[in-house]
């Protein structure tokens, strides 16, 4: 993976230090490659406050805008205690399994908190060729990829419970403590999914998917 980042000057500067600043070395964007185990996926902030109406409403976003972090061009603010960087990311190697951990607990100085946002997938068929680099595109025939594990959390932070869904063969099976059960595939995508396994499909399951 490729990871671009930019210092950023202090945002009280006056206009004209910023833009000084900005032309000495350390300003300029700095690329390096890193390899990775999984990829974090940043759920947007949840609202703080609802009102009456959508009080029964669960926040949602699709799989695919979470993932735009790793498109090349979308860029977003790290802060230090320090300094602030600007990053954006981009893959250059599809490993046959990935590892996706949904980013839904947040610590600050006091506690905890949940993000309860419904991420909306669907559990066969995601590609992933267009977070690839151009150049390494040709390099990957397959860029296709299954769901086969979705470990989900359930409640608040402190006191909250885990259930995984695992496929066997072509069924899925939810598993908590010792409890083994049969669920439907559009359950899944339902949950708070926090830790997701995809596999990447090989040239011949791609040629059966499409016969």
């Amino acid at each position: 993976m490729r990871i671009f980042t930019k210092k950023l000057p202090h945002p009280d500067l006056p206009a004209e230090e910023k833009a000084q600043l900005l032309q000495n070395t350390e300003y300029q964007e700095m690329m390096v490659e890193s390899t990775f185990m999984y990829l974090t996926l940043d759920l947007p902030t949840a609202p703080l406050y609802k009102d009456e109406k959508e009080q029964l409403i669960i926040p949602q976003v699709p799989l695919f805008s979470i993932l735009a972090k790793f498109n090349g061009a979308t860029e977003k603010e790290y802060k230090t205690y320090k300094e602030n960087f600007l990053k954006r990311f981009q893959l250059t190697k599809l490993p046959p399994y990935l590892i996706f951990c949904i980013k839904r607990f947040t610590k600050n100085n006091f506690f905890v908190e949940k993000n309860p946002t419904i991420v909306n997938f669907p559990i066969t068929n995601v590609d992933l060729r267009e977070y690839l680099s151009e150049e390494v595109q040709a390099a990957h025939t397959n860029t296709t990829y299954d769901l086969i594990a979705n470990i989900v959390h359930d409640g608040k932070p402190s006191e909250g419970s885990y259930r995984i869904h695992v496929l066997h063969h072509v069924s899925w099976y939810e598993l908590q403590d010792l409890q083994v059960t049969d669920i439907l595939p559009q359950m899944i995508t339902l949950s708070e999914a926090y830790i997701q396994i995809w596999k990447r499909r090989e040239e011949d399951e791609t040629n059966q998917q499409g016969a």
